[in-house]
């Protein structure tokens, strides 16, 4: 497949024909792409949460746990690392903690080098649910694309980087 060749009209290019025609003046062509990524996106989005479903876990949960997970034996980090990794605000990361840790995902230990400091660290069973739900996502979205031929997966992955760099700044 030539991935330079449209298959077709999709819904994307309905609706940027339609704000041509409504609005000449308008330079459309950011919606060529973004509304194609913002609908890829919620397609994602429903995909994942199928996928984490199965292994009873949210999509915030899935953030978290798989944080601790890629931080590597003993899978611990500090709430600060965790909430630079998820963005989301202290406040929300202490709710999200405790309800990790009521469901046995999660547990609080005493930060060695700092008293006062807490460390949240995986449970084998966090790592068993982490594991499992990282297996089937990986699953889920290798099917998706199988759209792409693989040769040119490389180079969407580089040119979404470029385009997202702005907002890891």
């Amino acid at each position: 497949m030539d991935v330079t060749e449209p298959r077709g009209a999709d819904e994307v290019d309905r609706i940027v024909a339609a704000w041509r025609r409504e609005r000449p003046d308008l330079d459309v062509e950011p919606l060529t792409v973004f509304s194609r990524v913002s609908r890829l996106a919620r397609h994602l989005d429903r995909a994942r949460r199928s996928a984490f479903d199965r292994h009873d876990l949210e999509t915030w949960e899935f953030d978290v746990l798989s944080a601790l997970r890629r931080a590597g034996e003993p899978y611990r980090l500090s709430p600060g690392v965790l909430v630079a990794q998820t963005l989301v605000t202290s406040g929300t990361m202490t709710n999200r903690i405790d309800r990790l840790e009521k469901r046995g995902l999660v547990e609080r230990h005493r930060a060695p080098e700092d008293r006062r400091g807490v460390l949240v660290e995986l449970t084998a069973a966090g790592r068993r649910r982490v594991d499992a739900a990282m297996s089937d996502l990986l699953d889920v979205e290798a099917r998706v694309l199988d759209a792409l031929p693989a040769a040119v997966r490389p180079q969407l992955a580089a040119l979404l980087r470029a385009v997202g760099a702005q907002f890891d700044e």
